[in-house]
């Protein structure tokens, strides 16, 4: 199954949240994700109740002890499996350095351990662009990107798409990239100037599905639940399951 890595180079755009809520729907159509928390500040394991209660039980003794993936994957609250963050985490950068072994780790682990041979990996990667995003990228087929209706969330598109193009003649095989515009408010002017610029910028690889600004979104993370959860009729919802539907029918969730 497809490896998504969910990631900006700017936060606050709904990275955690996408990931969270696509992870969701996909359990609830039963395909058992798996995801990978990629940010030390583990906001998607501590929604999903997963919270490593220090590094040698998180995504962090993968890279410091060799602590087999297999071994730290906890199951979450609604269906579907993490591989937990923790702060230590922030280490791997001065630890490990960007060689090309240390970008290819988690790679390797996930090949290695045959993860993903029946279920889609989801990893949430945190807004620098280091060791543990460049992890994802280098062990992912598909990158999704989210982008919020604002122009600073813009430029860290612009940044996320330099990046990987430079990254495409170092990469075995160029991965696959969505964008998706996040926090619209159709009622702002700027949100569909932004909406204009960025199709005109990415043309076919924007997602034509928009995730707008909801309260069923914003007050799911806080009950520790995705919003098929906590607000099944939202709109959040429904433009989730919209997203999911568009990327399936384009292929983006094949290997």
């Amino acid at each position: 199954m497809a490896k998504i890595v969910v990631c900006n180079q700017k936060g606050g755009v709904g990275k955690t949240t996408t990931a969270l809520n696509l992870a969701a729907l996909l359990a609830r159509r039963g395909r058992a994700p798996l995801a990978i928390d990629l940010d030390p500040q583990a906001h998607l394991s501590a929604i999903c109740e997963t919270p490593a209660s220090d590094g040698s039980n998180s995504l962090y003794a993968f890279y410091q002890e060799l602590k087999p993936l297999a071994e730290l994957i906890r199951a979450s609250n609604r269906g579907w499996s993490v591989i937990p963050a923790h702060l230590d985490l922030s280490k791997v950068d001065t630890q490990f350095g960007k060689g090309p072994r240390a970008l290819q780790r988690l790679h390797a682990g996930i090949v290695r351990e045959k993860l993903n041979t029946e279920r889609p990996i989801l990893m949430d990667a945190c807004p620098l662009l280091g060791t543990l995003s460049l992890n994802g990228i280098f062990a992912c087929d598909r990158v999704l990107i989210p982008i919020s209706a604002d122009y600073l969330a813009v430029n860290g598109a612009l940044q996320i798409d330099r990046t990987l193009r430079a990254l495409e003649r170092v990469l075995e095989k160029p991965p696959l990239r969505r964008f998706v515009i996040t926090r619209f408010d159709a009622r702002r002017r700027m949100s569909w100037d932004i909406d204009r610029k960025l199709r005109e910028r990415f043309g076919a690889e924007m997602c034509e599905t928009r995730i707008a600004e909801s309260v069923g979104l914003a007050e799911s993370p806080a009950q520790n639940c995705d919003v098929f959860a906590h607000a099944p009729d939202s709109r959040g919802a429904r433009d989730y399951a919209a997203l999911l539907d568009e990327l399936e029918a384009a292929g983006f969730l094949n290997p």
